[in-house]
């Protein structure tokens, strides 16, 4: 996953924003502030083709001011189903809003005049409002307006939240309790905390409404935040053994509470929390911190200003909203999606409501035929020549299950493991996983792979005998005698530098470390060949096709590049390998990279929005495109709209695959078209490539 800030809209007169909602089906935002603002805005992008997506301009569709509060905006909801949006102020007044030919008018209007609303939620059929002000009284309503009960609670209230089905509703109170109450008003319990200070109190919670399903049956849907920065992620209200989360931020300071946003996006896979961090100046920096479902972190955003006053995620989950003082800051999201493509083959998977299984899906680009299939607990996919592996976990502790599939989704071949697999690669011949701390590369039984086999052992000359798998702890050598996971015994030994990315070539596989040192295997017959020390952590490599440099995207999103024959004749190291040299060529905001499959100095990157060529260190002229890089061969780059194909993942089409050509390309076209002969042939001299030499 990537993140990076792409738009800022001021709200005039430095008015400072108290809350942030964003319509996930409709697209409108209302955001509230002092002095009685509220504002609907909407973002519409106005990209086609290649360019549709994040890629294009995204320009504002409206921007009406809605007129009826003097005093704070502090609360709104949306009510997606029936196009409705409920807010109010620091005085209570609440005030329901509906659209009517494209403008927001006020609808209903509630005052109590006796204390603040605190919170307010629908329940994810739009059907039910439940209302919570800070003296403990509450109020549920219909949609029409209608009350359907109302209470007075013993107690002072900060937070409601209902559970996915709407026959629950959870109360927080100030003291740093949550209490379980049925759909009318009854108590039930309370929800176990498990804080790591007994006097911490709430600043958030979101349970999300599981609308669009689970990305695991036994993924978290209800997050706690507490004042202390801890992180609470709860299967259900009542889950005892809760994922905590130490974010190391402390809660922005509100008028009246502290606040800690926190807000699941649109299918529950990312969690965004927000708030303030010390730096090592002492300084507190605003950021935004992205947790996978299970509570892995993803990345971090930090974000300029004095703190965030809340977060909302857009439909679809490609762009995140940032309440900062008078501004709202979006960013854009690069998802990490399960996908992969060989031969002629887009396969990738996504989850239906309906179904607890990933339904995955082999798209052919030349047919637009595609083949379903469905896959308990699906982690990743990986693909290379004509395979793909699918890595699953099966029912059985500590025990996942390896998948070949050939292009049609047919199982060629499976290989049961004992390591998470954390981390995949593949090339036509290995498949190699890894968990955090050990690694494990098995030799799958194909035809092309015994033959490629043959074939580099005869031109090698080694008489090491090929080992079908091998694993081992990744502080040890690796031992190639092994027979997969029998004679392999971790104990229990955990690695102090574990394994934070990996990548494969013909020739030889490399593990980057979390410290920045690069480990170099050969392959296929495995062996420790050297060590590289980068001045980054690495999050993803990539080998060029003769095995001679590797590109690094690092945490922060700095794609820089690594020479492993710089140094020859120098101080080589036992194998007579050169020491290497880390490069101090850079680019920002990178988030995926590909290397050509027949030239070792051109590769493609992502950059943002935009897609550079790279010849050497030189870059082309950027093309704007939010596509996934496939394949780069033949000067042509084929890339998936990924974003699109997921916002309708049953009907893809082929006009989501792309192919982009480089410049050398396009001007060697051009120069036979309108010079000539001669020319072109000068051209293609200086610029060679046998698929120039084929055009002429």
């Amino acid at each position: 996953m990537f993140i990076y800030l792409n738009k800022k809209i001021a709200i005039p007169n430095g008015v400072k924003l108290r809350t942030c909602q964003w319509n996930a089906e409709e697209g409108f935002i209302a955001v509230g502030g002092e002095s009685g603002l509220l504002k609907v805005l909407k973002l519409v992008s106005s990209g086609t083709g290649r360019e549709r997506g994040i890629a294009g301009s995204s320009n504002l569709t409206m921007n009406q001011t809605l007129e009826g509060h003097s005093n704070s905006v502090i609360c709104a909801a949306w009510n997606e189903v029936h196009k409705k949006l409920t807010t109010s102020d620091e005085t209570g007044l609440i005030i329901v809003w509906m659209l009517h030919k494209g403008m927001w008018f006020e609808e209903m209007i509630n005052n109590r005049n006796k204390s603040v609303v605190r919170d307010m939620k629908w329940c994810a059929d739009g059907q039910k409002i439940c209302i919570c002000y800070e003296d403990g009284a509450v109020i549920v309503g219909s949609v029409d307006g209608n009350r359907l009960w109302g209470k007075e609670f013993k107690m002072q209230l900060q937070f409601c939240e209902w559970s996915p089905d709407a026959k629950k509703i959870l109360f927080v109170t100030p003291q740093g309790e949550v209490h379980i109450y049925d759909q009318v008003g009854n108590p039930i319990a309370r929800v176990p905390l498990f804080s790591d200070d007994s006097t911490a109190r709430i600043a958030g919670i979101h349970w999300y409404n599981c609308v669009e399903g689970l990305v695991d049956p036994s993924a978290p849907t209800l997050a706690i935040g507490f004042d202390t920065g801890r992180v609470q992620l709860m299967t259900s209200e009542v889950d005892e053994k809760p994922i905590l989360i130490d974010t190391g931020m402390r809660p922005t300071a509100g008028q009246s509470l502290y606040k800690l946003p926190l807000q699941w996006n649109s299918d529950g896979s990312v969690l965004a929390v927000a708030g303030l961090m010390r730096g090592a100046d002492g300084r507190e920096v605003a950021q935004v911190q992205f947790y996978g479902a299970f509570g892995t972190h993803l990345r971090t955003l930090q974000v300029p200003g004095n703190g965030i006053s809340a977060v909302a995620w857009e439909g679809g989950s490609l762009r995140i909203a940032l309440a900062v003082d008078a501004f709202i800051y979006f960013a854009n999201i690069r998802p990490d999606h399960k996908w992969a493509y060989f031969g002629n083959t887009l396969v990738y998977a996504f989850t239906k409501p309906e179904r607890a299984e990933h339904c995955v899906v082999f798209f052919d680009k030349q047919s637009g035929n595609k083949l379903v299939k469905y896959v308990k607990k699906l982690l990743m996919i990986r693909a290379c020549g004509e395979y793909c592996v699918l890595a699953t976990k099966t029912g059985e502790a500590n025990v996942w299950v390896l998948i070949l599939c050939n292009a049609i989704g047919a199982p060629v071949d499976s290989k049961y493991i004992n390591i998470e697999p954390v981390y995949m690669t593949m090339t036509e011949t290995h498949v190699v996983c890894a968990s955090d701390d050990v690694v494990f590369v098995w030799y799958y039984s194909t035809k092309t792979a015994r033959l490629t086999s043959i074939e580099t052992a005869k031109e090698s000359g080694l008489r090491k005998k090929d080992a079908k798998e091998a694993v081992w702890f990744i502080d040890d050598n690796p031992n190639v005698s092994t027979s997969g996971f029998e004679g392999f015994t971790k104990g229990n030994r955990v690695a102090e530098d574990p394994v934070s990315c990996i990548a494969c070539s013909s020739a030889m596989m490399i593990v980057g470390r979390e410290s920045g040192t690069v480990m170099r295997y050969s392959l296929p017959h495995i062996q420790l060949e050297a060590k590289y020390v980068l001045r980054c952590c690495p999050q993803m490599l990539a080998i060029n096709c003769d095995s001679t440099r590797f590109s690094v995207i690092d945490i922060n999103g700095i794609m820089t590049f690594f020479d492993m024959d710089a140094g020859k004749g120098k101080a080589a190291n036992e194998l007579g390998l050169p020491p290497g040299e880390h490069l101090t060529y850079e680019r920002k905001d990178a988030w995926d990279m590909r290397w050509a499959d027949d030239n070792p100095e051109l590769m493609a990157m992502m950059e943002k929005s935009r897609m550079y060529i790279l010849r050497g260190l030189q870059p082309e002229e950027p093309v704007l495109s939010s596509g996934y890089l496939c394949r780069f061969k033949d000067l042509t780059i084929t890339a998936v709209l990924l974003d699109d194909v997921m916002a309708r993942p049953d009907e893809p089409d082929l006009e989501l695959m792309i192919e982009l050509e480089t410049k050398s390309l396009r001007d060697t076209r051009d120069i036979l078209a309108q010079v000539g002969l001669a020319d072109a042939s000068s051209f293609v001299e200086d610029n060679s490539h046998p698929r120039l030499w084929r055009l002429l």
